[in-house]
């Protein structure tokens, strides 16, 4: 399927007639001339800023984009967004408006682009919650858009083995141990992120760079190429072409491209690289745009036939550098295709089908990505849990676990803060299972990632000796025996709010199962005495999300779904164009 021809052109209900007179003097006052005023104008959204070096290579890609797409016919007009950092705002309040800005970001993008009614979009995003807002705006408004993701740093050496910032945060928990001196962890810091880009492993930014690839948003092959490459510069270029192409053509549009084959590619991706389980909130929310209902469960059953053939930090050995010099990810989805765990009839963004555009892409190198043959399990490095826990779901990631069963007593904190007192002092018991409640998108509210917490634990030697609970996030760098997304949550009456500190927990990522030890008839006692969390003292942003956002399993959304967006015919109010 294809999309229709962007015509008659949204922008020319700012542009045509007497009445328009003021709106083309505005134009005017930016520099436009009667021949750039007469083109489509194609909005170019960047999260380009100094909050992180996740975004700080965008504006210059950004660049070359205008100069494709004013090489194409278009008038480009550039714009930017927010990106708040997971990695400082990490382990304190302020990651509780990581997710937020999220919604931020896509509803930033239906903002500029509806309101200055623009025929396209190509958008850049950096870090983690950059990658699917600014794919969730672009769906939700429906115009001919191109994706594009900054591209990782490089990753360090230290010691004469590679490193990422991921190390930093493990090696804090071994200085606590005694196992890392501080003069080496200084050493550490220094080296472990040498370049601007997102981090280096297969964490959230990479996993989601991989997505946007396999959904069709982004051109195949453009995720990996690390972050200063100058390459990056020519796939901007292309996708003024590939967007001009969409305005003027019969390019699909995103709602072409976002399916419920599309999504099942996308979260097989996520499986076959042992990815982030942040992709299980930004699949869903993804589909929410285009008014699929794509949950959790939906997730889980591709997440369940999916072999896991990629060897990616944090479960494996290599960085996303290691995936461009072996020929980036078509070498992945071609050999997924051959396998049979890919729909190869989906549709790219330039409108050639995802068997047509492999069919020229290499085989595997058997150390990044193996043959399916010899995959590293039979079924994806990501797996949803449910038992009377978590009766609609949680997610654990098992690639690199050693183990996938754990049972033990309860450990429950209403915080992270309390855990992280706790984990500091190393006053928890080997075979604990800590449970972190009140950080789900309501509860927090904001849905906090743990990596701080998790990194220490896994620092501290107590990696795989312990499991770890929670109705919030992890990060994509996270290992350990972590289950993350528990729903329902605390805050909406979920299990995970109505267990006590000795209550036995058992976790079987084999059987992907979570239980804990205790009757219904208790269950239903503890859940006469529960009160819900007091909002009263929430205000601004986190107010306004805890207000409208949905549970973690349908991707944290904010909003109905599916937003029309109907083309606005100019009104013919003179003869002045």
């Amino acid at each position: 399927m294809s999309g229709k021809k962007s015509k008659p052109l949204h922008s020319r209900v700012t542009t045509d007639g007497l009445d328009r007179t003021p709106h083309r003097a505005f134009l005017r006052g930016m520099g436009l001339d009667d021949e750039a005023i007469a083109k489509p104008f194609i909005g170019v959204v960047t999260t380009a800023g100094e909050t992180t070096p996740c975004v700080m290579n965008l504006a210059p890609q950004a660049k070359a984009a205008k100069a494709g797409v004013e090489a194409a016919g278009g008038t480009p007009r550039e714009f930017t967004t927010i990106s708040v950092s997971d990695g400082l705002s990490m382990n304190h309040q302020g990651m509780k408006f990581s997710l937020i800005s999220r919604e931020v970001i896509a509803d930033s993008v239906e903002l500029v682009v509806r309101g200055h009614a623009y025929d396209g979009i190509i958008g850049f995003g950096g870090c983690d919650k950059n990658l699917p807002g600014i794919m969730m705006g672009m769906v939700r408004c429906n115009v001919p858009s191109v994706f594009i993701y900054g591209g990782s740093a490089l990753p360090g050496t230290w010691k004469g083995k590679d490193v990422s910032v991921l190390d930093s945060y493990e090696a804090v928990g071994a200085v606590m141990t005694g196992e890392m001196s501080l003069e080496e962890i200084d050493e550490l810091e220094r080296v472990c992120l040498p370049t601007i880009g997102a981090c280096a492993g297969q964490f959230t930014a990479n996993t989601m760079g991989m997505v946007s690839e396999v959904l069709g948003m982004a051109p195949l092959g453009s995720s990996m190429i690390p972050g200063i490459y100058e390459e990056r510069f020519e796939v901007a270029k292309k996708a003024g072409d590939i967007v001009m192409q969409g305005v003027l053509g019969d390019g699909p549009l995103p709602r072409d491209l976002i399916t419920r084959k599309s999504l099942e590619n996308a979260s097989a991706v996520v499986a076959a690289t042992g990815g982030s389980t942040n992709a299980g909130l930004h699949i869903p929310a993804i589909a929410h745009e285009a008014g699929i209902r794509f949950t959790l469960d939906d997730v889980a059953e591709v997440f369940d036939r999916t072999p896991l053939i990629a060897n990616l930090k944090p479960g494996g050995l290599y960085h996303a550098k290691d995936v461009y010099d072996v020929g980036g990810v078509p070498v992945l989805l071609k050999e997924m295709l051959k396998g049979g765990y890919l729909h190869g009839d989906c549709l790219t963004v330039d409108g050639q089908t995802l068997s047509e555009a492999l069919a020229a892409a290499p085989d595997p190198d058997g150390q990044v990505f193996l043959a399916k043959e010899d995959a590293f399990s039979e079924t994806g490095g990501v797996v949803v849990l449910k038992g009377n826990l978590c009766p609609d779901g949680a997610l654990l990631k098992v690639a690199g676990l050693k183990s996938l069963i754990h049972k033990g007593p309860a450990l429950v904190f209403e915080s992270e803060e309390d855990c992280m007192a706790v984990i500091r002092d190393r006053a928890y018991a080997e075979g604990s299972v800590i449970v972190v409640r009140n950080e789900g998108p309501k509860g927090g509210p904001g849905m906090r990632e743990m990596l701080g917490v998790t990194a220490i634990i896994y620092g501290q030697g107590m990696g795989e000796k312990v499991a770890l609970l929670t109705d919030g996030r992890f990060s994509g760098a996270t290992r350990g025996m972590c289950i993350g997304y528990a729903s329902p949550e605390a805050a909406s009456g979920g299990p995970i709010g109505l267990i006590q500190t000795g209550d036995i927990i058992r976790i079987d990522g084999g059987a992907r199962t979570i239980d804990v030890k205790i009757s219904d008839a208790e269950m239903a006692e503890r859940r006469k005495n529960w009160t819900p969390p007091d909002a009263s003292k929430l205000a601004g942003a986190q107010q306004k999300y805890a207000a409208t956002v949905g549970p973690a399993n349908l991707g944290a959304v904010t909003h109905a779904g599916n937003v029309q967006w109907e083309v606005e015919e100019p009104v013919d109010s003179g003869n002045i164009k």
